[in-house]
C-alpha cells in the first residue's frame, strides 16, 4: 500500500484515523482531506491503493466519493469508516463498491488489525458490521421477499435505482424518461411497500436481490 487516500471532514478524527492509517501501513503516504470535492480533485491527480472514506460529508455523501473513486481509479480499495453502523447505511455503502466497512467506534489497535488484513485479501469489517450482514442476508434474502409481486417491472427498476442513491433526475436520465414519470413511480413504490424514506427503500431492493 504505497498511499492512501483519507477522507473525513472532523479535523480532530481526521488525525486520528491517519495516525491509525500510518500505523497499519508505515511505508504508505497519507493524504487526508475533508471534503467529497478535494478527494475526486486529489484522486484524479495520485494513485492511491486504498481509500478510507466517511459517509457523511459537508459536500456530499461518502457514498458519492466510493463511486467516483472506483469510476476513476478501477484497482483501488475503497473502506468505509463511519459510526453509522444500521443496515441499510452498510448495505448502501456495500452495494456502492466498499471493499470493507469499519466502526469508528472501535479501538485504534482494532483498527489497525483489520486495516492490515487487506495486505491479506481479507475484507476489513467491523465484527458488528460483520454480524449484521449475516443477519441481515440470512433473513431477508431474495427467497423471502413477497413485495416483489407487488410492484410493476418499471417499479421494480426504478427501485433498485433510487436504493443505489440515484436522485430521481438522475434516474429519470438513466431510464430515458422525465423527472415526473420517475417521482410519480416512487410516490407508488412508497405506498405498496408501506415505507417512507431512501433508508427502508435500500432494505426492500436488498431484501429483492436488486443491489
Amino acid at each position: 500500500m504505497n498511499r492512501i487516500l483519507l477522507v473525513e471532514d472532523m479535523p480532530e478524527e481526521r488525525s486520528r484515523l491517519a495516525a491509525v492509517s500510518r500505523a497499519a501501513f508505515p511505508d504508505a503516504v497519507v493524504d487526508d482531506v475533508g471534503t467529497r470535492r478535494q478527494a475526486i480533485e486529489l484522486s484524479a491527480g495520485q494513485a492511491h491503493g486504498l481509500a478510507l472514506v466517511d459517509m457523511g460529508l459537508p459536500d456530499g455523501s461518502g457514498v458519492d466519493v466510493l463511486r467516483e473513486l472506483r469510476s476513476l481509479c478501477p484497482d483501488i480499495v475503497c473502506v468505509v469508516v463511519t459510526v453509522m453502523g444500521d443496515d441499510a447505511s452498510i448495505v448502501t455503502a456495500l452495494s456502492a463498491g466498499a471493499h470493507g466497512y469499519l466502526l469508528k467506534e472501535q479501538a485504534d489497535e482494532v483498527l489497525i488489525r483489520l486495516l492490515r488484513q487487506i495486505n491479506d485479501g481479507v475484507p476489513p469489517l467491523s465484527p458488528s458490521v460483520a454480524r449484521r450482514i449475516m443477519d441481515h442476508f440470512r433473513l431477508t434474502g431474495p427467497c423471502e421477499c413477497p413485495e416483489a409481486s407487488k410492484l410493476t417491472a418499471r417499479e421494480t427498476e426504478v427501485l433498485g435505482l433510487v436504493a443505489r442513491g440515484l436522485r430521481i433526475a438522475d434516474a429519470a436520465v438513466a431510464l430515458g424518461v422525465a423527472e415526473g414519470t420517475v417521482a410519480s413511480h416512487v410516490k407508488s413504490i412508497y405506498r405498496k411497500l408501506n415505507i417512507g424514506s431512501r433508508a427502508e427503500a435500500a432494505l426492500h431492493a436488498a431484501r429483492m436481490g436488486l443491489l
